[in-house]
């Protein structure tokens, strides 16, 4: 049995639990002060080439993106983000319990249009009910996409744009950033990207670590108490180490990009694996996600031998099905699908 099944389904890349191993005997100050922390934090400021920047350690997805939102967030307010936004579709309400709304605008291949976000936050700024209504206090993206597709630089910055005139911060999530900054045709840098948000955070979970994701407040801009709304949310850990040793790692030797390129190279090797096969996509993904349209009765028959996530019904003959590479696909896993199809 292979698994295609996400980008955290093994441990953490050999580098970083070999930095978890060499450090274990050493103490350390505790809640995220240790020397890793610290040290990994300028790694990433240095990174993102903003020494100004604001970095928190959290240790999931999740967990991030309902701390992170409810932190800029007053209690009116809502959140846009497009219909198939992670924060909409797989969090299980998570912003929804902390009370405030995700406000959704209709998704294009994953992203959202710049034209109608102006639209939608010019109809409601002019409207003489809106105080009758949520206000939209926060966009919110991804980076890459839910279907692993990728905004261009032009697009990252129109949308920026628009929240500068409305006022609006602009969050994007970034579990996947790592394969989004490496993918092929993808012309965002993480300093142009720390440059035209207001916050993001950089995954360490789906990117080589065991847990972890790096929340980047981009110019000194944090809530003054965010360590106090951590703590609200269960999202301060004791030992600190745990994630600032990963991310230490992740961030030497430009570990964190060579790995993510890994399994989009991957990813892209698979994908010709299928056309060659003869199988068509529900999306061009460029990313490490890979969307392809199966029949039912062979993806029945694929599940005994390979693990896949069932994305939905292409028609009622054909299912989407999504594989995913991570650092840890090799040549081998390849080798063994095409041999399986």
């Amino acid at each position: 049995m292979i698994s295609f099944e996400c980008d955290y389904n093994n441990g953490a890349h050999p580098k970083v639990l070999q930095r978890l191993i060499e450090t274990n005997n050493e103490q350390s100050l505790c809640y995220g002060d240790d020397k890793w922390s610290v040290q990994a934090k300028e790694k990433i400021k240095a990174a993102c080439g903003t020494p100004d920047a604001q970095v928190f350690f959290l240790t999931g997805g999740t967990q991030t993106n309902a701390t992170v939102i409810d932190s800029i967030l007053h209690t009116y307010e809502g959140v846009i983000a497009v219909d198939s936004g992670h924060i909409n579709t797989h969090e299980a309400g998570a912003i929804e319990f902390t009370e405030h709304k995700v406000i959704t605008l209709r998704d294009h291949q994953g992203k959202m249009d710049p034209t109608e976000l102006d639209k939608y936050l010019d109809d409601y700024m002019n409207d003489g009910s809106r105080e009758h209504a949520v206000y939209p206090g926060l966009v919110y993206i991804t980076f890459p996409t839910e279907y692993g597709t990728l905004y261009t630089a032009k697009e990252l910055d129109d949308i920026y744009q628009l929240c500068r005139k409305y006022n609006i911060p602009l969050y994007v999530d970034g579990a996947r950033l790592g394969y989004g900054l490496t993918a092929t045709g993808n012309d965002i840098s993480l300093p142009y990207l720390t440059k035209h948000c207001d916050v993001f955070y950089i995954g360490g979970t789906k990117v080589g670590a065991l847990s972890g994701e790096a929340v980047v407040f981009t110019h000194n801009n944090a809530h003054d108490h965010f360590f106090s709304i951590q703590k609200q949310h269960g999202a301060v850990i004791a030992k600190g180490r745990l994630h600032g040793l990963q991310f230490d790692a992740l961030f030497t030797d430009n570990l964190y990009f060579d790995i993510a390129r890994h399994a989009n190279v991957m990813a892209e090797k698979m994908r010709d694996l299928f056309k060659r096969k003869g199988y068509r996509f529900y999306i061009d993904s460029p990313t490490n996600q890979q969307f392809v349209i199966i029949n039912n009765a062979k993806a029945a028959e694929l599940e005994k031998d390979v693990i896949f996530t069932h994305w939905g019904k292409a028609d009622n003959q054909h299912t989407i099905c999504r594989f995913v590479t991570s650092w840890s696909t090799t040549e081998e896993d390849l080798k063994e699908l095409e041999r399986i199809l």
